[in-house]
């Protein structure tokens, strides 16, 4: 079976830019665009002020960057404080077979070995980006094949972070076995669903495991040894044949809100009622959820943080219905603590519903019902989250909307414009250091 693990190797080391399907490289676009707005956007938050201090203090360097504040700390101090930021507002992309974000787990490792690599061209790192996505999903696909206890993506996306951090670096076949080894047995194996029961700053582990995956290259590329990697005991020699034919990385769903993949469904639920019936919030007496089990255990308490208004299904479903969307500034304080969106969130009834529990993780639906002060009681029907493979996927112009949307806050209009033109023709782009100026606050792109 080690077979296996010398096809990701030649899939690491040989996939050129110029050998991927014109859809998979327009798709890494899309990823790079809605990850790194994630990243930018999650900087203002506290978890990444904690980090970012945490950085510059313990991980000093000048060889990598912190995104928005310019800091400039240790590859692995870069990695650690934006993978943070990534995840920091839980709007970034996802596989659904692995239930968690490959994105959060690749793209910040890849920026801050690009850094540190001696030179990396915009076509290389769209090829480095593409090879971590599919070797993290299939890393997870794998670990949660092999264990019954549902992981937190950091404990697969570690791997793939590796995987794209030792291709940018020029490790050979060799080592970049020995990084991924590293890089699998030091990752967070962490029981997600006690992330959810007690949601706090350590959220899906994205931060710690893209600290590792940018430790375990560099630590490899010293000589450091590890174990055989996850690769050679696939169950389903299937996930890794496919390797270079298949793109897995054209199947992530996108998310429109800040907030769990599985309390969304309920909140495309209430605005499609809402929306159908000109209803006002002060009409509600009532708001059923119907919805899978693992969706069931989001707490429906009033937040006290940002992290517990994210991993939450009450809350989420009352700030739709006042503000009509659930982003950044509904995650945050002071919005969370709004007594009007608070008492609406009292209303919120949660029951699990077999039908949808049976296809659960292949499909996330709920259905939510509301029942008005003047006694009538309206249906969702059944509902999927938005931005959905194959068929419900957004288009490129509202992924930049999106972008533009939860950036803006932070860089300004201009220079939001100015990625966004980068990002899209990424491949013509001679080092990425106009990229990396460009996402510091008050920095031009050119320095």
């Amino acid at each position: 079976m080690v077979v296996l693990t010398d096809k990701v190797l030649r899939f690491i080391s040989d996939t050129r830019f110029e050998d991927l399907p014109e859809n998979v490289i327009h798709q890494a676009k899309r990823c790079l665009l809605d990850t790194l707005g994630a990243l930018l956007a999650g900087s203002d938050t506290p978890v990444v002020r904690i980090m970012n201090s945490f950085a510059t203090k313990h991980f000093r360097g000048t060889e990598a960057t912190v995104l928005v504040s310019g800091e400039r700390v240790s590859p692995i101090g870069a990695a650690l404080a934006n993978g943070y930021a990534c995840n920091a507002l839980d709007i970034d992309d996802g596989y659904r077979m692995v239930k968690g974000h490959p994105g959060g787990c690749v793209l910040p490792v890849l920026l801050a070995a690009s850094e540190a690599a001696a030179y990396t061209s915009g076509a290389d790192f769209l090829a480095a980006l593409v090879i971590g996505y599919e070797v993290a999903i299939r890393a997870g696909l794998i670990r949660h094949a092999l264990f019954q206890a549902y992981h937190s993506s950091g404990s697969w996306g570690a791997i793939g972070g590796a995987a794209a951090a030792g291709r940018v670096l020029g490790l050979d076949q060799s080592t970049l076995r020995e990084a991924m080894g590293v890089a699998e047995y030091h990752a967070p194996i962490s029981p997600m669903m006690k992330g959810i029961e007690k949601p706090s700053m350590v959220k899906d582990s994205i931060g710690w495991g893209t600290m590792v995956a940018m430790a375990s290259a560099l630590m490899a590329q010293e000589g450091f040894t590890g174990i055989e990697p996850l690769f050679s005991e696939s169950p389903n020699r299937k996930w890794l044949e496919g390797l270079g034919n298949e793109y897995l990385i054209l199947n992530l769903y996108f998310k429109p809100y800040a907030v769990c993949r599985w309390s969304q469904p309920a909140v495309v639920g209430v605005l499609k009622v809402m929306k159908q019936n000109d209803l006002r919030p002060q009409s509600i007496s009532r708001i059923r959820v119907l919805t899978f089990e693992a969706a069931a255990t989001l707490s429906c308490d009033h937040p006290k943080n940002t992290e517990e208004a994210q991993y939450n299904l009450a809350y989420p479903l009352a700030a739709a219905l006042v503000d009509g969307q659930v982003g950044p500034r509904q995650v945050l304080p002071p919005r969370i603590f709004d007594d009007s969106l608070l008492e609406l969130a009292n209303r919120v009834e949660v029951e699990i519903a077999p039908e949808f529990e049976e296809l659960f993780p292949q499909k996330t639906y709920a259905e939510v019902v509301i029942h008005t002060k003047d006694g009538r009681e309206l249906s969702s029907g059944r509902v999927e989250p938005m931005w959905e493979p194959p068929n419900g996927l957004p288009a490129d112009a509202e992924l930049e909307a999106k972008f533009v949307g939860i950036v803006k806050p932070v860089l300004g209009f201009q220079k939001v414009k100015e990625i966004t033109r980068m990002i899209w023709d990424f491949e013509k782009m001679d080092g990425i250091k106009p990229l990396i100026n460009g996402c510091i606050r008050g920095q031009s792109f050119k320095k």
